[in-house]
């Protein structure tokens, strides 16, 4: 069955590559079809980016989301841009620290991605952390799947810090699930 999910900030915060990674999670380990788009803007860091994910069990004939299942946004300005967009009950997932919200509802949950990935060690794998929680909370991929894929695409150098912060946000992404 169809899902659609988009990962939304700002350049720099790894966006791209955590589409990447949840791509190649998908149709690597998962055994499922998966199609990603990206955008982004003219900036090198800063500007809005965004990558855009088609799931199915069978032939994706369509890579284009309108309605996404999932909506995880990372940035203010990615949320103005994007969040009207979502499916109307579809599983939202902010970054607690810098978005500003109204939002309430058991689909939507709030979670410090950047301070998780501080407390691991580095602000870089804030994507990483994203990814983990992202995996708690939708169960869309698995999270056998997607760690292989965190640790087959990063360098090997940081395999490690790499783990460590998916694991951080798929245990932080468990507990809100939990409570919800």
């Amino acid at each position: 069955m169809r899902k659609e999910v988009r990962f939304a900030g700002f350049g720099g915060q790894g966006i791209v590559l955590a589409g990447h990674i949840a791509g190649k999670a998908a149709t690597v380990y998962d055994n499922q079809e998966a199609v990603m788009t990206q955008s982004y803007g003219p900036e090198a860091r800063g500007g809005a980016s965004a990558a855009e994910i088609a799931l199915d069990d069978k032939f994706i004939d369509y890579p284009l989301i309108s309605h996404p299942d999932v909506t995880v946004i990372l940035s203010q300005e990615a949320y103005e841009r994007y969040i009207a967009q979502a499916k109307e009950n579809s599983i939202i997932i902010l970054e607690e620290d810098l978005v500003e919200s109204p939002l309430k509802g058991e689909n939507v949950y709030r979670i410090p991605f950047t301070r998780l990935a501080e407390e691991v060690g580095r602000r870089i794998v804030t994507n990483i952390v994203m990814l983990g929680a992202f995996t708690a909370l939708t169960g869309v991929i698995s999270k056998e799947a997607m760690m292989e894929a965190v640790r087959t695409t990063v360098p090997p150098k940081t395999i490690e810090l790499n783990t460590k912060a998916f694991e951080t946000g798929y245990e932080y992404g468990l507990r809100q699930k939990e409570g919800s």
